[in-house]
C-alpha cells in the first residue's frame, strides 16, 4: 500500500463510520503525531492502527487529527520531522523503530510516545524495566536480541552444511552491535563462523554479498536495520543470484524473493498500539503502561526461492512453518 492509497483509505473509511461511535468521544479535536520510516513500516501496517482507532471511536477528521511523517529511510530527515512533530504539540506520538524513537526522545521528554518495532528497549537504554517504563514512553518491543541465535539455528536447519554466516548491518544503526554480539556467541556451538559485515550503501551491500558468495557453504542474516530494509529487493535479488540462503527480520523480504522469515506478527502490535493511544488520550500516563513483548511469532518460507537455490526444505521446518510463499 502506498501513501496515496493509505490516505484514500482514511477518507473513505471515516465517512462510513457510524455517527454514534463518533459521539462517544469528547468534542475536542485530539492530535496524534506519527513518525514512520517507509520500508521499516509499510503504510499498510499504519492502516491497521487507524482502523483499530476507529473501532475505539477515534476518527481522523472527526474528533482526531493525524499528523503523519514518513522520512523515506533518511535519518537526517527523520530527526527534522521529529522536531517538527514535537513543535505541533500533539497529545501523543506513535513511532516505529529505534532511529525514530531516538530522534523523538532527543526532541521531547514530556509528550507521550507509543513505540513499536524497537528491539530490547532495556538493553538499548531507553527504559530501566518493561513493567514500569516511567518517563514519557511506552510501547511494544520487536525482537529481543536472543532472536539472533534463533535465526542462525533456523538457517542451519534449512542448510545443514552451513559453515559461514555474515551478519550484514549499517554501523549507523544503534542496535547493530547487539545483533552481531548475539549471533557471534551462537556460532561456535553450531559449528558456524560468524562474520560481522558493516555496509553503508547499495554498492557496499552488493560487494559484501559477492564476497560472501565466493566462500562455499555460506549464508546471510539480515537483522533489523533501516538501510537494509530500504534495499530489501536488492538483497533478495543478490542472494538468489548467488544461490545463498538467508533469513530476514521482516516478511516484506519474502515478497521480494527472500528465503525465510521468523519473527512476530506485526499487525497484532499495531492494533494493540491503538489501545495504548486510546488510553493515553483518556488520561493514562505512558510511563505507567507496561512495555509489551510480542505474543505471536511466525515462520515463513518462500518455496519458489528454496527451489531456485536448490534447497529441499527439511521436513522439520515444513511441519512448523506458518506460511508458505510460492
Amino acid at each position: 500500500m502506498r501513501r496515496r492509497e493509505f490516505i484514500t483509505l482514511l477518507g473513505g473509511a471515516a465517512a462510513a463510520w457510524p455517527l454514534a461511535a463518533r459521539a462517544q468521544q469528547p468534542d475536542r479535536m485530539r492530535r496524534i503525531g506519527v513518525l514512520m520510516s517507509t520500508g521499516t513500516t509499510d503504510p499498510s501496517y499504519l492502516a491497521v492502527f487507524v482502523q483499530a482507532l476507529r473501532k475505539l471511536g477515534w476518527v481522523d477528521g472527526q474528533n482526531l487529527r493525524l499528523d503523519i511523517r514518513w522520512h523515506e529511510n533518511n535519518l537526517e530527515r527523520g530527526r527534522a520531522f521529529a522536531t517538527e512533530l514535537v513543535a505541533i504539540a500533539p497529545d501523543v506520538i506513535l513511532t516505529a523503530g529505534t532511529p525514530q524513537l531516538t530522534a523523538l526522545l532527543g526532541a521531547t521528554r514530556t509528550i507521550p510516545i507509543v513505540f513499536l518495532q524497537v528491539s530490547d528497549p532495556v538493553a538499548q537504554g531507553f527504559v530501566a524495566n518493561l513493567a514500569q517504563p516511567g518517563g514519557n514512553i511506552t510501547g511494544f518491543t520487536a525482537f529481543e536480541f536472543s532472536m539472533g541465535p534463533k535465526w542462525l539455528d533456523l538457517l542451519k536447519q534449512m542448510v545443514p552444511s552451513l559453515a559461514r554466516v555474515a551478519v550484514i548491518f549499517s554501523p549507523d544503526t544503534p542496535q547493530s552491535k547487539f545483533w552481531v554480539n548475539a549471533v557471534e556467541a551462537a556460532g561456535p556451538p553450531l559449528g558456524v563462523e560468524v562474520v560481522a559485515t558493516p555496509v553503508h550503501d547499495a554498492g557496499e551491500i552488493e560487494r559484501a554479498i559477492e564476497r560472501l558468495a565466493s566462500a562455499p557453504n555460506s549464508g546471510l542474516i539480515v537483522p533489523t536495520d533501516n538501510l537494509l530494509t530500504l534495499h530489501s529487493k536488492l538483497i533478495a535479488d543478490l542472494t538468489t543470484r548467488h544461490r545463498m540462503p538467508a533469513i530476514y527480520n521482516s516478511p516484506e523480504y519474502l515478497m521480494n524473493g527472500g528465503l525465510m522469515y521468523y519473527g512476530y506478527v506485526r499487525t497484532d502490535q499495531f492494533r494493540q498500539a491503538a489501545i495504548y493511544v486510546d488510553r493515553i488520550l483518556k488520561g493514562a500516563t505512558p510511563g505507567d503502561l507496561p512495555i509489551q513483548a510480542p505474543a505471536k511469532f511466525e515462520l515463513m518460507i518462500n518455496l519458489a526461492t528454496a527451489k531456485a537455490l536448490g534447497i529441499e526444505v527439511p521436513l522439520g521446518l515444513m511441519l512448523r512453518v506458518d506460511e508458505l510463499v510460492e
